[in-house]
């Protein structure tokens, strides 16, 4: 858990939800847990795109600079995969 996180119980995140938006948006994700258990995190659009953005690209990035590169032990690319599909009857 981050520092920024901060930790509500799933009743009270319910009767603060407007409190846990604003702080949300203002100190970083929120953690809602459910019996004392993580349960979901609220985080603002903008962390979500940041989180995104971390893309297999950067992974690639990550690796080829990584000490297995130096040893030409390994090259890493970044590979599409087919989408899998299977027909489905709709009623």
């Amino acid at each position: 858990m981050n520092k920024q996180d901060r930790v509500w119980s799933v009743q009270e995140a319910k009767a603060k939800f407007s409190e846990v938006v604003r702080r949300a948006l203002s100190e970083g994700p929120q953690l809602v847990t459910v019996h004392g258990k993580p349960a979901v995190t609220i985080s603002a659009v903008a962390d979500k795109a940041e989180m995104q953005a971390e893309t297999g690209a950067t992974l690639v990035e990550l690796l080829n600079n990584s000490p297995l590169r130096l040893l030409r032990a390994v090259k890493f690319e970044r590979t599409k995969l087919p989408a899998r599909s299977r027909p489905v009857k709709l009623a």
